[in-house]
């Protein structure tokens, strides 16, 4: 049996060595009213939150992860006389749109070995995604839905009853079997083209080997071209619209924008991945994929004030929630930005988000859209107001916004706007500091595609860094700091 001090001597050894692969901190002198000291402490805080919660059979979850209150306390005296093991969302139902965020700041911090128990529970689950796809389509391709029960189905809740007087959860006679009653999360199947996507990205920030995920990814890709050739067929005797692309209707993009026709949160899902795959020879057929690609409709795009601007999706018919899809070729699938020729385009597109639809708490993601556009103030003032203390003793104990507390997709959403302030890469090109105030020293160690980490200091305007892994030749640095991206 290990003794009390060996336990001790293993458990700081651990923790060092977590704190040592990445970290981030700003104005160093550990002043507890410097705004930017603040929010560096209070990343760290939550990434010891997920380094607590790293290595269970089933992923962190968003609504609380390990960590429980007495809600009656710390969230409001209407869940008086509930244990605290209860939160809002289910105990054993995964949200896609909210897990995901928990998980993506683990690349850049470096956490790869935290990451395999999400990657995990999709691909654990695909057999009963694929037997639910021939069930109810008699097709090919795995169908996750956004609200998961530990089985791979859908959380009953979003699938209804014949017996309830809820309105949007009642199954009328004449409703289709094969979807979800729940309006929110009705046609809604992109969130496994995300998790596909990151782990992707996997492989492409550590080469570690992702063969046994293959099918997986393979799977999710399938679903969207059987299932929507399939419906256009069967309404129009042709697999493809009239210039050879896939038409995806009825679908929805995210959660908001209903009745949607390309949304474009599957759009730009469906390039990346299948994008990602064509350069993968050594797990598919890219030949394969190439010809997959070719019959991808464009992300969707219109004319506002004469400039160009993204489309949350071709078509729609009405708007129930107040996510950003239009901003998904932004964040997470990473085909407009900076580094590329549509920078203006995606800054166009967020000035014209509704203000309706932009928020800081919970699982928006403004301040990771700021930041990739390097939008250096914008991107200051959202991400403070997300990483700033929380209400409770322990600073990290955001909530509950839209979920619970601690609210997991809260603090992974900050993690990721602070990072890609600091650094961001589009392919050979390491761009430093694109979103950074002047008026902030820092000093930060992140990890990059590749298998490269940066550690970097900027101190009273003047950047110095150090990048180490393979083949650190091959990249271009360019010092935002000291450059106008925009």
């Amino acid at each position: 049996m290990t003794s009390a001090p060996d336990a001790k001597q293993t458990a700081k050894k651990w923790w060092t060595a977590f704190f040592d692969r990445s970290y981030i901190s700003i104005n160093e002198a550990k002043d507890e009213t410097d705004t930017g000291y603040m929010l560096s402490r209070n990343y760290t805080l939550f990434r010891y939150m997920l380094g607590c919660n790293a290595y269970g059979a089933y992923p962190t979850k968003f609504n609380g992860g390990l960590f429980t209150t007495d809600a009656c306390f710390s969230v409001d005296e209407c869940h008086r006389g509930k244990t605290p093991d209860f939160r809002m969302w289910g105990g054993g139902a995964f949200t896609a749109q909210n897990q995901r965020l928990v998980y993506w700041p683990m690349l850049k911090s470096g956490d790869f070995d935290m990451m395999a128990p999400q990657f995990d529970f999709y691909n654990n689950l695909l057999s009963n995604a694929e037997i639910r796809t021939r069930e109810y389509w008699g097709h090919e391709g795995c169908s996750f839905c956004e609200q998961l029960e530990n089985t791979g189905l859908s959380i009953w809740w979003n699938y209804g009853f014949d017996d309830t007087s809820d309105p949007n959860h009642h199954r009328p006679k004449h409703f289709d079997k094969t979807e979800l009653r729940g309006p929110w999360t009705r046609y809604e199947y992109s969130t496994q083209l995300e998790f596909s996507y990151m782990i992707l990205k996997y492989h492409a920030y550590t080469k570690a080997d992702i063969k046994k995920y293959i099918p997986l990814i393979e799977s999710c890709v399938r679903f969207y071209f059987e299932h929507y050739k399939q419906i256009y067929r069967e309404n129009t005797m042709s697999e493809y619209d009239e210039n050879g692309k896939l038409f995806i209707a009825p679908s929805t993009a995210l959660e908001t924008y209903k009745n949607a026709v390309n949304p474009t949160d599957a759009v730009s899902g469906l390039r990346a991945v299948v994008k990602a795959l064509c350069t993968l020879p050594e797990y598919v057929d890219c030949a394969y994929y190439e010809e997959l690609f070719s019959h991808l409709p464009e992300i969707p795009v219109t004319s506002i004030y004469g400039q160009a601007c993204i489309k949350p999706a071709d078509f729609w018919s009405g708007c129930i929630n107040v996510e950003i899809p239009e901003l998904y070729p932004v964040f997470p699938y990473e085909q407009y930005g900076i580094g590329r020729n549509n920078l203006s385009t995606a800054i166009h597109t967020w000035n014209h988000v509704p203000d309706s639809q932009r928020d800081y708490v919970s699982w928006h993601q403004d301040g990771i859209f700021a930041a990739r556009l390097g939008l250096t103030e914008e991107a200051r003032e959202i991400n403070t107001k997300k990483l700033g203390n929380g209400p409770r003793r322990f600073p990290a104990f955001w909530g509950p916004g839209h979920d619970w507390v601690p609210d997991h997709n809260w603090g992974g959403s900050g993690m990721i706007g602070l990072q890609d302030m600091l650094v961001q890469q589009c392919g050979q090109t390491i761009y430093v500091l694109p979103a950074w105030p002047a008026d902030w020293n820092v000093s930060f160690k992140l990890h990059l595609e590749g298998n490269v980490q940066i550690e970097a200091t900027y101190q009273n305007g003047e950047l110095s860094y150090i990048l180490t892994g393979e083949n650190t030749q091959k990249y271009t640095i360019v010092n935002c700091s000291k450059e106008n991206l925009n």
